[in-house]
């Protein structure tokens, strides 16, 4: 059985350079490949992507990302001095509307591109491929490491184990009423079979590690947890931010960040929002995030005004993930918040951390495995509208707690989850299951 990555780390920094970490000029050639990749629809894999890669270049590899031009028709482009090249592709669906195929762009859709399958198949022969999806474009990723011989590894980045049935619901409706002919395109390229045929699993969060590993017992499965840029999120210009978005600048902000998504629960904070202005406090609801389910935007609004809170919510869509403004958001807040159903990991606590922010979360998924109620975080159940309000309402009212949770934060994100330490960890695992597999 393999040494865990986390012992192969420390055991890697004591022997002598293998032939190929020798070869500094050469690096290790990654293809990265998640289903879409665009800067206007930001999430965190699209984040821990272009950050890991950043990372292991700067480390003299060759990390480049390959994906589909779904949401965005740019066929090559640079994003933070990462490559990105973009490739057609369809839904082997008959029966969608336009809107179907946007609403799958946006979330979940199981798409097909014949055209990445080929570059991936003609082009430069990488050292390993990295698949951030599964399904069909897993399956391709697992044909071109069968016919190419190049191992290859994937990343969950949750969506797997632990989407509950009504948000799994939601992310099928478009598919309603249609006929999939592409089933054999699936069998063709093996898509039931990523998972086990991949040469490593890599969960972000601990606990669907264990749900991981318990599914697929003679699997390697490795926790590498998503990090954050510290020294970008350290300074930000929180007065312009309120002044720009018309916050007056003596009223205490809250900040959530994510998509606009039945998983992020955004809905849950209008109840305790109301609540504290029922107190008296004089508070805003800052939401920032790209929308990826517009009906669950709709009922957000509609809740909005039936609590009568339009003077009170913000909502920012349109906020690229690299844009000085996200940065800005989080230093006009007083408190951040997520209060997601269910959460792989949760970066945008490591964002609120380095930027010096106390945060309240929901303990779901892999939030516990990394944070600590009463140390670094309050935790609170989103289900119990009073609760969330009483954790928000404790951070407003009590700075000496609040100061003690953010410093916490800030120095666990500063020091454990910067991405130059996840990307070593990264490229680590790369360079064992290359060896492996020779």
């Amino acid at each position: 059985m393999s040494m865990s990555l986390s012992l192969y780390a420390t055991a890697r920094k004591s022997r002598p350079a293998t032939p190929r970490a020798a070869e500094c000029d050469r690096g290790l050639r990654v293809i990265q490949v998640p289903r879409r990749f665009v800067r206007e629809e930001w999430g965190g894999t699209e984040t821990t992507i272009l950050q890991t890669s950043r990372a292991l270049n700067a480390r003299g590899n060759r990390s480049t990302i390959c994906t589909t031009t779904a949401l965005c028709d740019r066929k090559r482009e640079e994003i933070d001095g990462v490559a990105v090249q973009r490739h057609d592709y369809l839904y082997p669906f008959w029966g969608l509307s336009a809107q179907d195929k946007r609403d799958m762009d946006r979330k979940g859709g199981n798409l097909m591109s014949f055209s990445l399958l080929a570059s991936l198949l003609a082009g430069e022969r990488p050292d390993i491929l990295h698949a951030h999806t599964g399904k069909r474009l897993g399956g391709i990723v697992r044909t071109v490491s069968r016919l190419r011989g190049v191992p290859y590894v994937i990343s969950l980045h949750g969506g797997v184990i632990d989407v509950p049935n009504e948000e799994m619901q939601q992310m099928l409706a478009p598919l309603r009423g249609t006929f999939e002919w592409g089933r054999a395109l699936g069998a063709l390229l093996g898509a039931r079979r990523v998972l086990e045929d991949a040469a490593a699993i890599i969960c972000v969060g601990q606990n669907e590690q264990r749900a991981v590993q318990a599914r697929y017992p003679g699997q390697r499965v490795e926790w590498l947890p998503n990090g954050v840029d510290a020294q970008r999120f350290e300074l930000g210009d929180g007065p312009a931010f309120r002044q720009r978005r018309g916050i007056p600048a003596e009223r205490r902000v809250i900040l959530c960040i994510g998509r606009i998504d039945a998983q992020k629960n955004q809905t849950a904070l209008l109840p305790a929002l109301a609540h504290l202005l029922g107190q008296g406090r004089d508070v805003q609801l800052v939401l920032v995030g790209p929308v990826t389910v517009e009906s669950y935007r709709e009922d957000l609004g509609r809740q909005v005004k039936r609590l009568k809170l339009e003077d009170r919510v913000t909502v920012l869509p349109g906020v690229p993930g690299g844009s000085a403004e996200l940065v800005d958001a989080y230093h006009a807040a007083d408190v951040f918040c997520l209060p997601s159903r269910h959460e792989p990991f949760g970066i945008v606590i490591l964002e609120a951390w380095a930027a010096g922010l106390p945060v309240v979360a929901a303990p779901v998924g892999g939030i516990p495995t990394f944070t600590h109620d009463g140390e670094d975080i309050l935790h609170a159940s989103p289900e119990e509208p009073e609760a969330l309000a009483r954790a928000l309402g404790r951070l407003l009212d009590e700075p000496e707690l609040a100061s003690r949770l953010a410093t916490a934060g800030r120095t666990k994100a500063r020091n454990e989850y910067d991405w130059s330490r996840i990307s070593a960890r990264l490229e680590n695992l790369y360079d064992e299951v290359i060896r492996t597999c020779q």
